[in-house]
């Protein structure tokens, strides 16, 4: 692809060091190259987000097997965690490419396997960030949905309850939003990103239970609450409700009330997706993912112990009848705890706008990534239409046409919200396990490669990388299996998870594509400058 606005530069010695290595790739620098490490670690934290991963499952993960299984996941998948994102930062380091993972797959697996590990990689992430986008305009529909609700009243007391068809339409609002605001110049993103670090981690702390910070929720809530939950309570009762679920097997349990951990703490690639867009990316990148990691870990587990702390009535969550219509569980905890000492809703309605706009800049974040794959994709060649999607816009140099494909297929997967009850359930499924899975084939190529063929970047593991990328690997087929399995029984047209239904659809169409077609002619990444003697 050609492009009349590259960098300008005098030499090698005022080229950026991932810029260097970008073009040892085999890839011009045609986007600007203006993010700071600031502003990728914010958009990499935005991406992950504190409240967006747990809200919306913290109600169901809770219900499996009470509070201990909770408190206690949060800690095991944090660990786990752990070891994908320092396996992902050595790569990261090594391959400064805005097509990050199939990129990093395509080269790790070597000349035989990197065109169909390069193209398995390049369709999960696109599957699971595009589906990612879904899970956030849900929630964040969900959460307004709540909101409104309080505004007017409560469910007891006449408040409006949105329909289906408005819910949709916040949905679709949301969704066309981020396009939009993703069209305009990338400083525009990062700047609102930025402003999302503040919104969660300096406009809602003051006091973090006397550490470093925290959020409002985090401190206000235990102390608003009438009367609080003991240590023993919520970290070692175990509470099955077989009679909602239909599980009654332990071990079953908990390992699905460890789904909202699993769900949220991933998203930390998306500093990956912008190191052509980084300054000193080979750096910055590695620490952006690993600095996600750990803020998210941290002020994860703080906003799970003060919901859980503050619970006034278990069972009274979950009740179609209360003031929140048992439709959204955390609403229902910052309203009993809330009303219950002030005799209003205000201070719950506050909070609840805290956690919308979480949602939004959460969503805002993956639609930036979710482009920058498609447009990387696209420049390799790798979807229909190839040349339409890989086009940057002439004068805000970002992947426009790129956003506006993951906006119309996102509002695609939202319209059965109109008929279909499991639809998050399916979306959340999906985006997991393309998201994830996605990060298990350039982990697994770099396990088994030969060292010598490695050029590492300022950040390398040297020994370590093997047993660290074997705990990775497993730790993700393990993640992706679990989202396959059913959530709830008897198993129903309204309880069934369909995400194995579509995944194999969608990713056995692909599989067919690549068999038929697409293994012809699909090389990987196509380089679109020469490198001396061939060599990345």
């Amino acid at each position: 692809m050609e492009s009349n606005n590259l960098p300008e530069t005098t030499g090698d010695s005022e080229m950026d060091s991932a810029e260097k290595r970008l073009n040892e790739l085999g890839y011009k620098q045609e986007l600007r190259r203006k993010m700071t490490l600031f502003k990728t670690l914010a958009i990499s934290f935005s991406t992950m987000t504190l409240f967006t991963g747990i809200t919306p499952l913290y109600g169901s993960s809770l219900q499996y097997a009470g509070p201990a299984t909770l408190v206690w996941g949060w800690v095991v998948v944090s660990f786990f965690t752990w070891f994908v994102g320092i396996a992902m930062a050595e790569i990261c380091s090594s391959f400064p490419t805005t097509g990050s993972l199939y990129f990093w797959a395509a080269h790790l697996a070597g000349p035989k396997w990197g065109p169909f590990a390069s193209w398995c990689c390049a369709w999960l992430e696109t599957i699971g960030l595009v589906a990612g986008i879904g899970t956030q305009a849900y929630a964040g529909s969900q959460t307004l949905q709540s909101i409104i609700l309080l505004c007017t009243g409560t469910n007891k007391d006449g408040g409006y309850f949105a329909p289906k068809w408005l819910f949709l339409c916040m949905y679709i609002g949301l969704t066309l939003i981020w396009a939009a605001l993703n069209t305009f110049a990338l400083e525009v993103i990062a700047f609102i990103d930025v402003i999302s670090i503040w919104w969660q981690e300096v406009l809602a702390p003051f006091l973090l239970w006397q550490l470093i910070g925290g959020t409002v929720i985090v401190i206000m809530l235990p102390l608003v609450a009438l009367t609080r939950n003991s240590a023993s309570y919520v970290f070692t009762h175990l509470e099955l409700a077989p009679e909602v679920t239909g599980i009654s097997t332990k071990p079953y349990a908990v390992v699905l009330s460890f789904l909202v951990s699993q769900y949220s703490l991933y998203g930390y690639d998306a500093a990956a997706h912008l190191t052509e867009e980084t300054k000193g990316a080979d750096k910055n990148g590695p620490i952006a993912i690993l600095s996600s990691i750990g803020i998210i870990s941290v002020f994860g587990w703080a906003y799970i112990l003060a919901l859980t702390f503050s619970i006034q009535d278990f069972g009274y969550l979950y009740d179609p009848n209360n003031e929140t219509a048992g439709a959204f569980v955390p609403a229902q905890i910052l309203y009993d705890a809330f009303h219950g000492r002030y005799h209003n809703a205000t201070g719950a309605i506050i909070l609840l706008f805290v956690i919308w706009g979480s949602f939004f800049f959460g969503g805002l974040s993956i639609t930036t990534s979710a482009a920058r794959v498609v447009y990387a994709l696209s420049r390799d060649n790798g979807i229909p239409f190839s040349s339409f999607w890989r086009q940057v816009h002439p004068k805000y140099k970002v992947p426009s046409n790129a956003v506006w494909l993951c906006a119309a297929i996102c509002i695609l997967l939202g319209l059965p919200i109109l008929k279909v009850n499991v639809v998050f359930t399916a979306i959340t499924s999906i985006c997991t396990i393309g998201w994830v899975g996605g990060y298990a084939v350039p982990i697994f190529a770099r396990m088994v490669m030969p060292e010598k063929n490695f050029k590492a970047g300022p950040f390398y593991l040297g020994k370590a990388r093997r047993p660290i990328c074997l705990v990775a690997f497993l730790w993700i087929c393990y993640t992706c299996s679990v989202f396959l399995l059913p959530t709830l029984y008897p198993i129903t047209w309204d309880t069934f998870n369909y995400a194995p239904v579509a995944l194999g659809v969608g990713l056995g169409g692909i599989m067919l594509w690549w068999v038929l077609d697409a293994r012809k002619w699909f090389k990987g990444p196509v380089r679109n400058i020469d490198t001396p003697n061939g060599k990345v």
